[in-house]
């Protein structure tokens, strides 16, 4: 009887591990090739893990909710159709679930907590914890009921990784202050910690009434990140946001006098984001101080050799997702183009790959699309700016000509640019945004591609 291991797939240079969701496959349930058999979550995209084999699966590894290592046995698939559980060949689970408590001893041991021993049995309690989070919450002295007490930002509301890794340097804090929390029953508030680089900043919510009538919307997994990531954003970054009108009427003109042909040519619709991120591209080779970040000290500055545009784009749910063109700047207008459709339609499609989502060096957010005229983008950390496009509308506007001043009608978009006032002061944000309306309002008419 043949049988093969099915494995947790590489996902990308920086992806080490994934947190299963859901399984779509039973045991027992026969599968072909490519058909999908489970769904798992990396810290910012889900993906559909299909079968490289067709058969039937008789063991299932992990359980959902389990973080899985990369490269990990998740499942045994027989290639008979009569195959059981009990034939199959124990694959050495033990080994990963090693490898795994390696790897998490060292991501904790930079958290100064308190480690005391810990004799308690996690599996008593009513709530779900993976093995990666139990094992973070013995090595550092957790008792049952203070993890219990950790509030999950995932599947369900279960215990993350990240949740008992952003709770531990907070630990004592939390602690001491139990007290003065406890007699401060006038107004209520909610604590969570929220990773901003090493540290973790305590963010208090207020409490909040719930009235008649009122419906409670549990936030999925990705809208739990994305808030975390906004409020951390707004924390670690002083922000200040620049304005420009600019004059995009031979850019406008441009496009509707070549899309068709374009369309025809390269079977790829033209659209405007591909003019705004090779404008980007060449505002940033001119002013490359914008393409940087900083580091976790908050001391040095990391300036970026490649051109990595992240583009945001808004999924059927509602939530955003930011997909990254990579080395954009050596992409011609046609590889540009390619490469945006390619990302956008992958990415309503839930195609994504964790690696397509990493590395962003500066984002294009287009608040057009939703016909805003302009608005004031939040910057995607690690990055120090983020340049926002509005709708493109047309005005009366004074026309200099030789023959003397004319009012005529022209196409008008708004630009505007938040950055990092750490590193970026209004000169330089400034100057690089217009530089950027100055690339989209020279566009040269006769352009051929």
């Amino acid at each position: 009887m043949a049988s093969f291991d099915l494995i947790m797939p590489k996902m990308g240079e920086s992806v080490a591990e994934a947190t299963i969701i859901k399984w779509t496959k039973n045991e027992g349930d026969k599968i072909k090739i490519d058909e999908t058999v489970l769904e798992i979550a990396t810290d910012k995209v889900d993906s559909e893990i299909p079968s490289p084999f067709e058969g039937t699966l008789v063991k299932r590894l992990f359980n959902e909710g389990d973080v899985v290592q990369v490269g990990a046995v998740i499942g045994v698939i027989s290639s008979e159709a009569n195959a059981s559980a009990s034939e199959t060949p124990k694959t050495n689970t033990p080994e990963v679930k090693q490898e795994t408590k390696k790897e998490e001893t060292g991501s904790s041991s930079t958290v100064s907590a308190p480690k005391t021993a810990a004799n308690n049995n996690y599996g008593d309690s009513t709530k779900f914890y993976s093995p990666l989070v139990k094992s973070i919450a013995k090595e550092e002295g957790i008792s049952l009921t203070e993890l219990d007490g950790i509030k999950g930002t995932g599947q369900d509301g279960r215990v993350t990784k990240s949740d008992i890794l952003a709770y531990l340097p907070n630990r004592n804090k939390q602690s001491s202050g139990s007290k003065t929390e406890t007699n401060t029953t006038s107004t209520p508030t909610k604590s969570t910690p929220v990773n901003v680089g090493d540290n973790a900043v305590i963010v208090h919510r207020p409490a909040v009434s719930v009235g008649a009538g009122d419906e409670i919307i549990e936030m999925d997994r990705m809208r739990k990140i994305i808030a975390d990531n906004m409020v951390m954003s707004k924390h670690v970054a002083p922000h200040v946001t620049s304005y420009v009108e600019a004059d995009v009427t031979n850019l406008v003109q441009w496009r509707d006098k070549v899309k068709k042909d374009f369309e025809k040519r390269e079977g790829e619709k033209l659209t405007f984001t591909p003019l705004f991120i090779e404008a980007v591209t060449r505002a940033i080779k001119d002013f490359p101080m914008i393409n940087v970040s900083v580091d976790q000290t908050g001391t040095k500055i990391i300036k970026r050799k490649n051109i990595n545009i992240g583009m945001a784009a808004a999924l059927p749910t509602g939530n955003l997702i930011v997909p990254v063109i990579k080395n954009a700047d050596e992409r011609n207008l046609i590889g540009i183009t390619k490469a945006v459709n390619d990302l956008a339609n992958r990415a309503r499609a839930n195609k994504l790959q964790p690696d397509e989502i990493q590395g962003g060096t500066f984002t294009l957010t287009n608040v057009g699309g939703f016909g805003n005229v302009m608005g004031t983008p939040i910057i995607l950390q690690p990055q120090v700016a983020i340049l926002a496009v509005g709708s493109i509308k047309k005005k009366p506007a004074v026309i200099e000509t030789p023959q003397g001043d004319m009012i005529g009608i022209r196409q008008f978009m708004f630009l505007s640019l938040s950055y990092d006032h750490r590193v970026v002061d209004g000169s330089l944000g400034g100057t690089f945004l217009r530089r950027v309306a100055d690339y989209l309002e020279n566009w040269d008419v006769n352009r051929t591609i």
